[in-house]
């Protein structure tokens, strides 16, 4: 299997061009390319999926380009990203056909995306002393859940509720095809996408900002939906 790679697509931006489809950006389909001398090239493509709620609703574009941008940056040439591209695929159509809020969405994604890469928190006991009970912090520093007294003493910890610690709990465990099968409002949702958002610009040592694209042309959206 070899995993992420760069192909080239001649003459995919012509408007009858048997490629313009599958070329668009967040098209997942069946390719067929074949290697040149340096580089691959696509020969044809039979999309199987375009996302287009994509591409007609700004704020789901713009949650959709920020995954994009993660992904490109945690994944390499000729690397197995089986589980990343399952997620991402899962999560895409997640936000392209249902109306789950996108805030939930990204940092699902977010906690899922660490644990593929090898940052899975300790969820089912305190990380400091082994304690299973009154787990109501989550330290970023130490990767994982604390109890009341241990959390005090970690200026690292986020003070979770336990709607908060299930959710962390599900995204961690749950089957691929069930990742997004629950729902989180009010303070548990902040409590999860301030937690989620730490913790992954920790791991990944940079910080990840949404871009807002309610100022772009018509043109330049089309653009950035072309690359």
């Amino acid at each position: 299997m070899y995993g992420k790679i760069s192909c080239v697509a001649k003459g995919a931006r012509r408007p009858k061009s048997a490629l313009l489809a599958g070329t668009q950006m967040f098209c997942f389909g069946e390719y067929l390319v074949y290697k040149g001398s340096q580089t691959y090239h696509i020969n044809s493509v039979e999309p199987i999926e375009v996302f287009y709620n994509l591409r007609i609703d700004l704020d789901k574009l713009k949650y959709a380009v920020h995954i994009n941008k993660i992904v490109q940056d945690v994944t390499g040439e000729n690397q197995n990203c089986y589980k990343i591209l399952q997620l991402v695929l899962n999560t895409l159509y997640t936000i392209s056909e249902t109306n789950k809020n996108l805030d939930m969405v990204l940092g699902v994604f977010k906690l899922r995306l660490l644990c593929i890469l090898g940052f899975t928190p300790k969820i089912t006991e305190c990380v400091n002393c082994k304690e299973k009970e009154n787990l109501v912090y989550f330290s970023i520093k130490d990767n994982g859940v604390k109890c009341k007294t241990c959390g005090k003493q970690d200026t690292s910890t986020i003070a979770i509720s336990q709607s908060t610690l299930s959710a962390i709990k599900y995204t961690v465990t749950a089957p691929a095809k069930k990742l997004y099968s629950f729902e989180l409002k009010d303070e548990s949702l902040e409590e999860f996408k301030l937690l989620t958002k730490l913790y992954f610009n920790e791991k990944l040592e940079k910080e990840y900002k949404l871009e807002d694209f309610r100022w772009l042309t018509t043109r330049q959206l089309m653009y950035i939906i072309s690359l």
